[in-house]
């Protein structure tokens, strides 16, 4: 039975589509790290990428700098992350204005974290968009602006309960977003439940399931207690005693992610996002497994043949 598996159909990577997220490089080294990466995921033809803001708009410039070096050197769609922390709604509409003028037209659009971190108090900038809702409705309102938004199968930890968390995600909806990305989750029946939530309050925008490959798990582990992500128990175990073997702990990160996307791709999810931490060799492995292949690599290996 397990050929008629349709993760397994030879079509299988012309069904599904990708898209990868980056950070803002600190530092030259970073920079030529980054640059490798945008290189080597180049050929799988994403959907778009996207780079993210830092806490409390700390990374602005360098966002601006990388989004616009990815789009006028490679032509692969980009967006950018756009928070409301930290800024009026003037200094905002700025950003976007300057952002719309070098051709800019994807964002993803989020409420942002504080300046003092992950899963601290937030508190709206005085004459600032309140809520990634509100962030979502200034974006149309200047033009339309393909969206992105956040989702979270396991509900925003500092949202009271699950029926508050969705009401904001259709708030966004309704105000223009074009998607959803989850943040990254490693239990696939909490993302199905999540849809079905969703589903039956009315919102039928696309739910991308977030991707987050193991590069280390202690920092995963660490960063999922912050932002209220379970890490099962049998993730753990896959991983124990392997902080100091980073050869087995890649095998094992590439093994789980690509299972977990494969179980999605079965349960009919056809888009994926993946968050890349800037490195290549994981996220290239996993599409490799489900058929979305760089056409060099196809055309050297025909040469080979």
């Amino acid at each position: 039975m397990n050929q008629f598996r349709f993760s397994r159909r030879p079509d299988i990577g012309d069904k599904v589509r990708v898209s990868f997220e980056f950070f803002p490089p600190k530092t030259d080294e970073m920079e030529a790290r980054l640059w490798d990466t945008v290189t080597r995921l180049e050929p799988l033809k994403p959907k778009f990428v996207s780079v993210t803001y830092g806490a409390g708009g700390s990374t602005r410039e360098r966002t601006a700098r990388t989004v616009k070096r990815i789009l006028t050197e490679t032509g692969i769609p980009a967006a950018a992350h756009l928070t409301c922390v930290g800024a009026t709604r003037e200094e905002v509409d700025a950003v976007i204005q300057d952002y719309k003028s070098i051709g800019i037209n994807r964002f993803v659009a989020l409420r942002g974290d504080p300046a003092s971190g992950v899963g601290e108090p937030y508190r709206p900038h005085s004459g600032g968009y309140e809520n990634g809702a509100e962030l979502v409705a200034g974006l149309k309102k200047i033009s339309d602006f393909d969206i992105s938004v956040a989702a979270y199968p396991e509900k925003h930890p500092q949202s009271p309960d699950f029926a508050t968390d969705i009401e904001m995600l259709k708030r966004k909806v309704d105000n223009g977003a074009t998607r959803a990305i989850t943040q990254f989750f490693f239990d696939n029946d909490l993302y199905e439940r999540y849809v079905e939530r969703v589903r039956r309050a009315g919102i039928y925008i696309p739910i991308v399931p977030g991707i987050q490959p193991v590069h280390s798990f202690k920092q995963v582990a660490n960063f999922s207690a912050r932002a209220g992500a379970h890490v099962p128990g049998w993730l753990a175990e896959r991983f124990e005693g392997l902080d100091r073997d980073p050869q087995t702990h890649a095998l094992v990160a590439s093994a789980v992610a690509a299972e977990q996307v494969m179980d999605l791709v079965e349960r009919g999810v056809g888009d994926f996002h993946f968050y890349t931490m800037n490195r290549a060799d994981l996220v290239f492995a996993i599409c490799h497994m489900i058929g979305i292949r760089s056409h060099e690599a196809e055309a050297a290996g025909s040469a080979a043949a």
